[in-house]
């Protein structure tokens, strides 16, 4: 039986990553391409780059020409429209984003929140697989994305890097951008690390929290410096759990929607 192959893109703050995926392992199934998020990030210019890096993500070998394509965005994804600007430009506010993805790759699309996607692939493959209770997920990098798991079943969109901490949303202490922006020691930034963990323990009380984004590579030089209640482990895909979480999406809402002309 062939292996069911899909296409995930994973725009984040400073990059944009996209390869082919293996469905049922959650293997890439392709070279991983990187290029830079354009600055400034309109969705013009966003949708253009994603264009160019899936037509290239479709010539490599063993890539069907209708795979189906996943995006991962950060920002909230309402019914294909996106209504958050936190660490994109803010023409994002309000955009129907799914729609326009569809008309520029003329094949339909599916877009998610960002860290929603990263979080389906810990839950799948990595870290969180197999855990019951309250998961929570988060991507720590230009800014914090969250994803929220009851009994394995995403509750989608919430946005806790969000959340106001000492008078401005947390992620600007507890981002991974943040730690090399204020050129903080490993140990001072886990403190504010531990403090958004805190607060957001008092608000969910999850069984334990997944820390994902390219910082999770380095977990010996903060992870043990942690003492909020709730238990906290990297994340295991690293910089692929957004690509295989989009290209997770883009199949499982696909088989939902039944069989297309």
């Amino acid at each position: 039986m062939a292996q069911r192959i899909a296409i995930g893109v994973d725009v984040g703050g400073s990059g944009i990553k996209a390869a082919a995926v293996i469905v049922g392992s959650g293997e890439l199934a392709s070279e991983r391409l990187r290029v830079p998020t354009p600055d400034p990030s309109t969705p013009q210019a966003v949708i253009a780059s994603i264009g160019r890096l899936v037509r290239r993500v479709k010539k490599m070998e063993g890539v069907p020409d209708d795979a189906p394509i996943g995006v991962g965005i950060p920002t909230v994804v309402l019914d294909g429209v996106a209504k958050l600007a936190s660490n994109i430009d803010p023409a994002w506010i309000d955009f129907a984003v799914e729609p326009a993805l569809t008309k520029s790759l003329k094949r339909s699309v599916v877009v998610l929140n960002d860290a929603d996607a990263a979080g389906m692939a810990e839950m799948r493959f990595g870290a969180g697989k197999g855990r019951p209770g309250v998961v929570l997920v988060l991507t720590l990098g230009t800014g914090v994305g969250s994803a929220l798991f009851s009994d394995g079943k995403l509750v989608p969109n919430t946005e806790f890097g969000q959340m106001e901490i000492r008078g401005r949303p947390a992620e600007r202490r507890s981002a991974a951008v943040a730690r090399t922006k204020r050129g903080l020691s490993w140990k001072a930034w886990a403190l504010d690390l531990d403090e958004h963990l805190d607060r957001i323990d008092q608000l969910v009380w999850p069984s334990i929290v997944i820390l994902g984004g390219g910082v999770s590579k380095r977990a010996d030089k903060f992870l043990s410096r942690l003492t909020s209640r709730v238990p906290v482990t990297p994340a295991t895909l690293l910089n692929d759990a957004g690509i295989v979480g989009a290209a997770l999406a883009a199949v499982e809402r696909g088989d939902a929607a039944g069989p297309r002309a």
